[in-house]
């Protein structure tokens, strides 16, 4: 009976980031359809990304970004090796631990401008 644990955290993760980054995906080609109703919709939709909220979603995207992509990488090798599936607990580990070390200073250097 399977229980959870990595394996689990890391399919729900990877799916929730996925959706996540498709919400974005739609409305950035939302935003852009605007350039065809004329500038001035179009720079209001745009001045809209320069909200704080937005600079902390933006942080947010990152993350899953990065995140999905790491993980997308830990499934091709289990995919394509399957005698990695043994260290498929490690690798998610190793993914948290690389994960981190990108996203820290990424984030701190994206939300930076809101304290200046």
């Amino acid at each position: 009976m399977y229980r959870g644990g990595e394996g689990q955290l890391s399919f729900i993760l990877h799916r929730i980031t996925g959706v996540g980054i498709l919400v974005f995906l739609f409305g950035h080609v939302a935003d852009t359809f605007l350039v065809g109703f004329g500038p001035d919709l179009y720079n209001h939709a745009m001045a809209i990304y320069r909200l704080p909220v937005i600079r902390v979603l933006e942080v947010l995207l990152a993350a899953a970004v990065l995140y999905h992509a790491l993980n997308g990488l830990r499934i091709i090798i289990i995919d394509f090796w399957p005698a990695a599936s043994r260290y498929q607990r490690a690798m998610f580990y190793a993914v948290g631990v690389v994960f981190l070390a990108l996203f820290i200073p990424a984030a701190i250097t994206m939300i930076r401008p809101l304290f200046h």
